[in-house]
């Protein structure tokens, strides 16, 4: 089974819907499921991302009930009495079931010492490849512990309530800063977190603190936010919180409306750009109008609207991909169409994602793109025109909607593996894209395999 798309230069138009920030949905509901009382969260995820973690916490004990249009959270202690089974998670057998979501793995390894019982955390099999050692040793010196086979999952976390003290963590991943800075509070004595080296996707630890301090719990950090001082034997507050719009799910709209004469109305986003929303990615606003995309607010809606008859695209000559390296793909797949050379940089981390995201986006080269990679950089000169090939999406989601919204501007047919992808992080993706008019389809087995022999 294939995604196959068809690329063409016809103008796009309707509506798109934009999604909740998956990343918004992923804390809100962790920090509320520490704390005791009720918590309501307006605006519902459909991302398999954040279906693992409503799973994983309601096998710890959380009641998470769905309403109108959002969550209502019963947090507390977290406990393991009720027999609970939810998306491959098993309250009776103290099984948390990551799926492919690196987010949960990292959120709810520190957090299952919490629990009233050893907890193994696993997931699907490629998954049980990404990398957590540098998190279970930062882990251990906080004092939780854990047990696993070459510091990969399944891990098996044993019960009791972290000591604190003096850890210390690479900044590689966000994900493991914020990891340590969910279950500080709950420690016995204070926790200073020092972060050894450059700390990579900073806005989203900065995210993470943020809404710590929402849900009442206190986070000291540095200027420069590789120093962290978290006050033992803290108590999460329940509170309200509505989850903003998904900038990183609207950026491939907003790519295909770069490589169209457009008239698209994207319905839920207000932000044109990065200062007027709060999301790790909102520098895509900002980066995309830089290379020319017009972006207005709708007159009626107050909703973003982008209206052309078509676009000569500029570079990004230095982007510091640093801060955010999930945009990569996106921003490369646009990059391929500008008029002249974009440079991204500090992309290192970005080979650790689902896949090595940027190995992965080389796939362009295959359909006439320009694009070398360095080993600390990411050059891509723009071309003319793409033609279309087949490529793998390496069962990334990002990866996927990527090469897939570049196709759309190649000439002939493109076709790309693990076509549901995209479902991990954007569900209504494939539905979206040909609602606006571009040319995607997973086909039945049968018409696919005509389709590969001719």
């Amino acid at each position: 089974m294939q995604l196959f798309v068809s690329g063409s230069e016809t103008p796009i138009s309707g509506e798109l819907s934009i999604p909740v920030s998956k990343y918004h949905a992923h804390r809100a509901l962790v920090l509320a499921s520490l704390a005791p009382g009720r918590s309501v969260i307006r605006g519902l995820s459909e991302t398999r991302q954040v279906v693992w973690t409503i799973g994983a916490l309601r096998a710890l004990g959380t009641r998470i009930d769905i309403e109108d249009d959002g969550y209502v959270v019963h947090g507390g202690e977290y406990h393991t009495r009720d027999d609970v089974v939810d998306h491959g998670s098993s309250s009776a057998e103290g099984l948390l079931n990551m799926g492919s979501s690196g987010t949960t793995l990292y959120f709810l390894t520190g957090l299952a010492a919490l629990a009233d019982r050893p907890i193994t955390l696993t997931g699907m099999k490629y998954f049980r490849r990404r990398p957590i050692k540098a998190l279970l040793e930062a882990l251990g010196q906080m004092g939780i512990r854990s047990e696993s086979i070459d510091d990969r999952p399944p891990i098996t976390v044993l019960p009791g309530r972290p000591e604190g003290g003096r850890v210390t963590i690479p900044g590689t991943l966000s994900q493991w800063v914020s990891g340590l800075l969910l279950v500080a509070p709950f420690a016995e004595r204070e926790t200073t977190i020092d972060v050894i080296g450059e700390l990579n996707e900073q806005p989203y630890v900065e995210l993470t603190v943020r809404m710590m301090k929402h849900f009442g719990l206190d986070v000291e950090h540095s200027e420069d936010w590789r120093h962290f001082t978290v006050r033992p034997g803290q108590t999460a507050r329940a509170t309200e919180y509505r989850i903003p719009p998904d900038i990183g799910s609207a950026a491939f709209g907003l790519a295909a409306t770069a490589l169209h004469p457009s008239d698209v109305l994207f319905r839920g986003l207000t932000a044109t750009t990065a200062g007027e929303t709060d999301h790790p990615e909102a520098d895509f606003l900002d980066l995309v109008r830089a290379m020319g995309l017009p972006m207005e607010n709708d007159a009626r809606s107050g909703f973003v609207r982008v209206r052309h008859d078509g676009l000569r695209l500029q570079p990004l000559e230095d982007l510091d991909c640093q801060p955010i390296p999930d945009l990569l793909p996106v921003i490369a797949a646009l990059a391929s169409f500008a008029d002249g050379t974009s440079t991204l940089r500090n992309i290192a981390h970005i080979r650790l994602k689902e896949s090595d995201r940027v190995n992965a986006m080389l796939q362009l080269n295959k359909l006439g793109g320009r694009l070398v990679d360095s080993g600390s950089e990411l050059t891509i000169t723009g071309v003319d025109q793409l033609r279309g090939a087949p490529m793998s999406s390496f069962n990334d989601h990002r990866v996927l909607m990527s090469l897939a919204v570049a196709a759309t501007r190649a000439e002939g047919p493109s076709r790309l593996t693990y076509p549901r992808a995209y479902r991990i992080s954007y569900p209504a993706f494939l539905q979206a894209m040909t609602g606006v008019g571009l040319s995607m389809e997973i086909p039945a087995a049968g018409r696919s395999q005509q389709a590969l022999a001719s």
